[in-house]
């Protein structure tokens, strides 16, 4: 298990690029307050939109490769500077982009931060790393609007919880505001692509450092399954935050004071 980290003041002299990964149906947009802070710290930040999502042209119904889905942020540290490397922040299955980066661009990533987000070393190879890193809402009922991409009788190829549900699922703790902001911009993301992803590297992954940052109030991926996930791939870090699924909405200060004592602690001065 990796060191547990409590809140506590410290000096941030350290300023780094911080690569935002959003997760399934959100978009660059839901980083708006983290930027915005982070910026405002000294720190350069770059969010992207990854396939289907944000203002990307294509739907998710036509992605039907992780490829295809992850090109944008491929396409975005291909194109780094020789010298730059980054610190690559995924939330909720936006992890398993940045755990597929880690592996393929190992050596531009100073550090890896997982928020409220799925960890899994290999993807979905299993029946726990689907229990463990797979959203559960049926308490809630039939919360999922489906896509059929492939035909009727086909697997799903995209979800999007139905709106009546956001609020209550994705943002019961954060402002109406930044849950109406929600409500307007959630795109159906590529489920059948989320689920099939799978990928191993060997032993290349263990040189990128990781944190994982706990979300006590999720109502996706819950504490016990985040905690599973922590015990099964310890990170070196672990943050614990009072917040719902989506933290730049419902924590924004806290999460960025993490983000930053995160950093600080693991990577060098840039």
């Amino acid at each position: 298990m990796g060191e547990e980290v409590k809140t506590q003041d410290m000096p941030w002299t350290h300023h780094h690029h911080f690569v935002l990964v959003h997760g399934i149906s959100h978009g660059a947009w839901c980083w708006y307050k983290i930027q915005a802070l982070l910026q405002k710290a000294g720190h350069k930040v770059s969010c992207l939109d990854l396939g289907g999502s944000g203002i990307d042209r294509s739907h998710a119904d036509e992605i039907f490769t992780f490829d295809q889905y992850d090109k944008p942020l491929f396409d975005f540290i291909s194109a780094l500077p020789e010298d730059d490397k980054v610190i690559l922040v995924g939330h909720s299955a936006g992890g398993l982009s940045v755990t597929r980066a880690s592996y393929e661009f190992g050596n531009k990533i100073y550090l890896a931060i997982y928020i409220g987000a799925t960890m899994l070393r290999s993807g979905f190879c299993s029946e726990k790393d689907f229990e463990d890193g797979v959203p559960d809402l049926s308490d809630f009922g039939d919360v999922y609007e489906l896509g059929f991409g492939l035909g009727p009788d086909k697997p799903p190829t995209s979800a999007i919880i139905r709106k009546e549900f956001q609020q209550r699922i994705l943002y019961q703790l954060s402002p109406l505001e930044d849950s109406t902001l929600g409500s307007l911009l959630l795109r159906p993301g590529p489920l059948m692509v989320l689920q099939s992803a799978r990928f191993d590297g060997g032993d290349v992954i263990d040189k990128v450092d990781r944190t994982y940052i706990r979300t006590t109030c999720d109502h996706v991926i819950k504490p016990k399954q985040q905690d599973e996930m922590i015990k099964r791939w310890p990170p070196r870090k672990i943050f614990t935050l009072e917040s719902d699924h989506c933290p730049f909405f419902s924590n924004p200060e806290q999460l960025v004071e993490l983000l930053i004592k995160a950093s600080a602690s693991t990577c060098p001065n840039q």
